[in-house]
């Protein structure tokens, strides 16, 4: 079986979807369930940003609204993380940053590095609330992950590009408008972060091929 999942690295529930998704994958081996392959595929939430992004805060109200409001989501943000054992610093997280780079970086890597990547890219940011857009970060990410070095002239280099531009076409194709998403073997899609158990139960739906 096959997944293709589409996320953002800014997004909070791709992390909590990501999360949950790989718990019921644990389940799903524990349960004798066929071998299953990830792909990980960029998103944009917010494609018009700037490369340098923007203050967090700024761009958070102006598509949430007031001060409470917004305080309200990430609250409700935050308590959804602690409740499957991810944890989420809003405290700290002053920008809002455009993932292009970030996205190209992971593209770049060995597919067996890019959960790995993308794990410590959210880490990174929800938990420390690092500039994601920044290259010096990336480099952290790349040291902390075991990258090979080269992947940093690389992505100086502009590759990677294509690969992102790729993804948003796919998934603009697919009628994508928000992450985490989830294509189950080309046939079943499941939009959103939902329970490990709840993608176990279609993870049996998609292998009896209902």
């Amino acid at each position: 079986m096959h997944i293709d999942l589409y996320s953002d690295v800014v997004c909070p529930w791709c992390r909590i979807g990501k999360h949950n998704l790989f718990q019921a994958l644990e389940l799903w081996a524990e349960k004798g369930g066929e071998p299953v392959t990830v792909s990980y595929h960029g998103y944009l939430l917010d494609p018009t940003l700037p490369e340098e992004g923007l203050p967090f805060n700024d761009v958070m109200r102006s598509k949430i609204g007031t001060e409470a409001q917004l305080k309200q989501m990430t609250e409700h943000v935050t308590q959804a993380g602690a409740a499957v054992g991810v944890t989420f610093r809003f405290d700290l997280v002053k920008r809002m940053p455009s993932t292009r780079l970030a996205h190209r970086f992971v593209a770049l890597l060995p597919a067996e590095l890019q959960a790995a990547a993308i794990d410590e890219l959210f880490r990174a940011y929800f938990e420390e609330g690092r500039d994601v857009a920044q290259l010096d970060e990336i480099r952290a990410v790349r040291a902390a992950i075991g990258a090979e070095e080269s992947v940093i002239a690389r992505l100086q280099n502009g590759e990677g590009a294509d690969v992102l531009e790729a993804d948003l076409a796919q998934a603009r194709s697919l009628g994508i408008t928000g992450v985490p998403f989830f294509v189950f073997n080309n046939r079943y899609a499941l939009s959103g972060a939902y329970p490990a158990d709840k993608i176990v139960q279609l993870l049996e739906r998609v292998s009896k091929g209902e």
